[in-house]
C-alpha cells in the first residue's frame, strides 16, 4: 500500500476514492495488515463479531485493552449493559440545561474578542466538562485530564519517559479509594457498585471503563465540533441556511459525521481465515476498517464528495456498527447540536480567522484539527 503525496492526515479523500476504485481490500506488507476501503465490506467486518474479533489489543493487560471496546460477547454485552443506561436517549436528554450551560459559559469568556479557537475555546472544554461531571472528577482537574486524553491519542506530545495512560490509572485509583468510603450520584460509584454474575467489576476492568469513557467522552466529540466548523467554512451558504433554520442542525450534524467523519478507522482480528472482496486473509491477521472511506463510497453515497445537509437517507458509520456502535452517540450529538444552534444564534459572520495551513492532529486514529482560529461579531 504506498503512501499518497498529499497529506492524508488532513485530506485522505482522494486516497480513499483509488483505494476503494483499484484495491477495495488489501494488504499492507509494511503492518502486516489488511485494509478495507469498501461500505458493505467495512459493515461486513463490523456486524461479524465471530469472524473478526474487537480482541487485538485486550492482551497487553493495559486497562483500554480491557475496555468494552476491545472485547467479545458474552462479556462485552454484559460490561455494556453496566453503562448503557446512563447514555440512553432519555438519560442524555436530561443533561440538555447543563450543556446549554456550560456551552454559554464558554462563548461569555471570548465573546468581548471578537475571535477564538473553536477548538481550545469551545470544542475541547464542553465535552471534557459534562463527561468528567458524569464521572464526578473534580473541576480543578479537568484540565490535567484533557491534557492526558489528548496525550494518549497522540495529539500532545509529552515528556520522554512520562505515560499519561499510567497517570490517569494512578488517578483513578484514588478516586476510587475515595468512592469506597463515600459513594456519591456519579458513573465512578455506580460502577463500584455494579455487578456481573454475582461479582464486583476488578480493578482492572473499572479502569478499562473510566479512561474509555473519558477518551472517547471529549475528544471524538471535540473533533466533531472541529470538524463540522471547518466543513461550514468552507460553505458558507449553509453557515446563513442553519442560522436561518435552526431545525436543520440534526441533519447537518450527521452530514459532517459522513463528511468528515471524527474516527476514521476502526481496528479488528480475524479468528478464521475469511474471504473479502475477492481476497483471502488468514486468522489471526489485523485489519483494519478505514470509517472514513465508507462514508464517502460512491455506490452507497450519491455525489459522496458533496457535503449536503438534506442527504437522505444517510446510514453513515460515523459510529461504527453492530455490537460496538458508539455508547456515547446520543450525547455527541446533543453537545454537538447545542454548541452550533447556540454559535450560530449569538454570532453572525464567524468564519475562520486568517487563511494560515490548518494543523492536522497527530493521532492516526482520529481526523481532525488542533487548531481552528475564528472571528465573528456578535448578533
Amino acid at each position: 500500500m504506498s503512501e499518497p503525496e498529499i497529506d492524508i492526515r488532513l485530506n485522505p479523500f482522494p486516497w480513499f476514492r483509488s483505494m476503494r476504485q483499484n484495491t477495495p481490500v488489501t494488504f499492507n506488507e509494511q503492518y502486516g495488515s489488511w485494509s478495507v476501503f469498501k461500505y458493505d465490506d467495512v459493515q461486513r467486518v463490523l456486524s461479524d463479531h465471530a469472524t473478526f474479533s474487537s480482541q487485538a489489543y485486550s492482551g497487553d493487560n493495559q486497562p483500554i485493552g480491557r475496555s468494552i471496546i476491545n472485547i467479545d460477547p458474552p462479556r462485552h454485552r454484559q460490561l455494556r449493559a453496566l453503562v448503557s443506561l446512563a447514555f440512553t436517549p432519555r438519560a442524555v436528554a436530561r443533561l440538555e440545561e447543563r450543556i446549554t450551560a456550560v456551552t454559554n459559559e464558554l462563548l461569555d469568556a471570548v465573546e468581548a474578542q471578537g475571535e477564538m479557537d473553536v477548538i481550545d475555546d469551545l470544542a475541547g472544554p464542553l465535552p471534557t466538562t459534562i463527561i468528567a461531571e458524569m464521572l464526578g472528577i473534580p473541576i480543578e482537574d479537568r484540565d490535567k485530564f484533557k491534557l492526558w486524553t489528548n496525550q494518549l491519542i497522540g495529539s500532545a506530545p509529552f515528556e520522554p519517559g512520562a505515560n499519561p495512560q499510567r497517570m490517569m490509572v494512578n488517578y483513578y485509583r484514588q478516586v476510587f479509594e475515595a468512592r469506597r468510603r463515600e459513594p456519591r450520584d456519579d458513573l465512578v460509584s455506580a460502577l463500584l457498585a455494579a455487578q456481573v454474575d454475582g461479582e464486583y467489576l476488578s480493578e482492572q476492568d473499572l479502569l478499562g471503563f473510566c479512561i474509555l469513557l473519558l477518551l472517547a467522552g471529549n475528544e471524538t466529540t471535540t473533533t466533531l465540533l472541529g470538524n463540522a466548523f471547518q466543513t461550514f467554512d468552507e460553505h458558507p451558504e449553509v453557515m446563513e441556511e442553519l442560522r436561518a433554520d435552526l431545525s436543520l442542525i440534526p441533519g447537518a450534524i450527521e452530514e459532517v459525521l459522513r463528511y468528515r467523519s471524527p474516527v476514521r478507522l476502526l481496528l479488528r482480528e480475524t479468528l478464521q481465515e475469511v474471504e473479502l472482496g475477492g481476497q483471502t486473509i488468514p486468522a489471526g491477521t489485523d485489519v483494519v476498517t478505514w470509517l472514513a472511506s465508507a462514508n464517502r463510497d460512491e455506490e452507497q453515497f450519491p455525489d459522496p464528495d458533496t457535503f449536503d445537509i438534506h442527504r437522505t437517507p444517510n446510514r453513515h458509520l460515523a459510529f461504527g456498527y453492530g455490537i460496538h456502535f458508539c455508547l456515547g452517540a446520543p450525547l455527541a450529538r446533543l453537545e454537538a447540536r447545542i454548541a452550533i444552534e447556540t454559535m450560530l444564534a449569538r454570532w453572525t459572520d464567524i468564519r475562520r480567522a486568517n487563511h494560515d495551513p490548518l494543523e492536522p492532529l497527530g493521532s492516526f486514529v482520529l481526523l481532525g484539527l488542533r487548531h481552528l482560529p475564528v472571528i465573528f461579531r456578535k448578533r
